[in-house]
């Protein structure tokens, strides 16, 4: 489904006013709408490379490596709270030119784009959330604390390699896989600690009334990370939310299925206009 004529992919970084210079992926029509993607924990915007050579060329698609992941310069002892992350992404479409997008997240990034939608909603065209729920206390995650508390520097590729494959239910690529588990890597243990302590804390249970903007929560039969329950009471408690279940399927969705993915994102942003 590689669509000709899409704009080659630039990797650059950019220094935020929030103090932290991040790298991201940009690709697509300057004019067209941009679409900002936010990655899972220990990730990269490589997340999003299955997805990206699929998008039409229309969009203008920002894949950004937040704070403390990929190839962002800096990792900052703090600063790995949701709200945290939230404040990069309005400062990183601050120094880009980006008045309003389509956010997209898979995971931790999901929480990051709910927390974007509450902190600046007139910014947020629509959500799209991956693998997501109203809060991040899950068992799976609790138990992932614990092992990673005990990390010391150098993580091990195995220990990579078993987290990445405990998100994946349909087989992906080996060499998309091994490339993930490279990114996981470039994370030292105390971001690894830092990053999965800020997600553990996100609640918007009570808030996610105040999320009105259009939103589609996609998430995989048989993902691993949250409880069907978990996730069916995210769009149960926005106001203006669809939902979907991708069959034989796991917590990674677009890594598994990219292009029933973009087949769905592009047919969300079609039958939701202009905000």
């Amino acid at each position: 489904m590689k669509r000709e004529g899409t704009t080659s992919l630039r990797v650059a970084d950019v220094q935020l006013a929030t103090g932290v210079r991040i790298n991201y992926a940009e690709q697509g029509d300057p004019a067209g709408h941009p679409l900002i993607l936010l990655h899972g924990y220990t990730d990269s915007w490589f997340s999003y490379s299955r997805v990206l050579p699929l998008l039409s060329p229309t969009y203008h698609a920002y894949a950004l490596s937040q704070r403390g992941h990929g190839d962002s310069e800096q990792r900052p002892a703090d600063g790995y709270t949701m709200r945290d992350a939230a404040a990069d992404v309005v400062a990183f479409m601050n120094g880009t030119g980006v008045a309003q997008a389509t956010v997209v997240g898979h995971s931790m990034g999901s929480f990051v784009a709910q927390e974007v939608a509450l902190a600046a909603p007139e910014r947020v065209a629509r959500l799209v959330l991956i693998g997501s729920a109203a809060d991040m206390r899950s068992e799976s995650l609790f138990q992932l604390r614990q092992e990673v508390n005990a990390l010391e520097d150098p993580v091990p590729e195995e220990f990579a390699r078993e987290f990445q494959l405990s998100t994946i239910h349909h087989p992906v690529p080996d060499d998309f896989l091994d490339r993930a588990v490279a990114e996981s890597l470039k994370l030292p243990a105390r971001v690894w600690r830092a990053a999965l302590a800020g997600q553990l804390a996100a609640d918007n249970t009570a808030r996610l009334g105040s999320i009105r903007m259009p939103t589609l929560a996609l998430r995989g039969e048989h993902d691993t990370i949250f409880s069907p329950a978990a996730q069916e009471a995210l769009p149960a408690g926005l106001p203006n939310a669809t939902s979907k279940i991708y069959p034989e399927t796991g917590h990674a969705l677009h890594w598994e299925r990219p292009d029933e993915f973009v087949s769905d994102l592009e047919e969300f942003i079609a039958s939701t206009g202009p905000r």
